[in-house]
């Protein structure tokens, strides 16, 4: 199942990844939707805001990224209302992975089919960054992952040999930028456009928005 599951997720296409820098998180990725070799869209928002202080990057069916997109807020916002302080990140992250548990080990033709990488801010200013692959699984990040996008195994390379522990935000984006870059250079299901959030004690903020565009020129 575990097999099946990660082959899934990258005939589907994506790059997602994280930083974890000395002041904060970076999280970037690209803009690609793939159906198998078929681009059905350029122009989609693989890392979104999901409140004040969480960000969700996601790879895998976009349907199951849309119905965690709609049911992680809501099942949040409960849990702040219960219990009067907002969520950690870390709790987050946990709750998401018991969200991906639970809907493989339901009764379905087809279980959710979807990773995910979840970075915030916490109330005392510290920012986390944790990676939940699509059987439900989470970790903390202490330097970078990619998740089980398409583009992983382009981008792992180069953060391995770029990354350095407490690096700045900005070289953080810098390598975030240069990371898709290369991804969408060989990958087939990643492209068209570039994203990258920063998250700090001051707040989430997208510090790149970029549409790559094929330019041809005669020989």
């Amino acid at each position: 199942m575990d097999t099946e599951l990660k082959n899934s997720i990258l005939k589907s296409g994506t790059t997602i990844l994280g930083i974890v820098c000395k002041d904060g998180v970076v999280m970037a990725s690209d803009r690609q939707i793939s159906a198998g070799n078929l681009v059905v869209g350029k122009n989609y928002t693989k890392t979104i805001q999901i409140n004040n202080y969480l960000l969700l990057s996601f790879t895998g069916m976009v349907s199951d990224a849309q119905r965690v997109v709609k049911i992680l807020p809501a099942e949040l916002k409960l849990k702040e209302l219960r219990s009067k302080t907002h969520p950690s990140v870390k709790q987050a992250a946990n709750l998401l992975s018991s969200i991906l548990y639970s809907g493989i080990r339901q009764p379905s033709m087809i279980p959710m089919q979807v990773g995910n990488l979840i970075g915030g801010f916490n109330e005392d200013g510290t920012a986390e960054l944790y990676t939940i692959e699509p059987l439900g699984s989470v970790l903390k990040v202490e330097d970078y992952d990619a998740n089980f996008g398409s583009g992983m195994p382009f981008v792992l390379g180069l953060l391995e040999r770029q990354y350095k522990k407490n690096m700045s935000i900005e070289d953080g984006v810098k390598l975030a930028v240069e990371c898709i870059k290369s991804s969408t250079q060989r990958d087939m299901g990643s492209g068209h456009g570039i994203d990258v959030f920063t998250i700090t004690k001051s707040g989430i903020k997208k510090v790149v928005s970029q549409e790559i565009q094929p330019s041809f020129k005669e020989d």
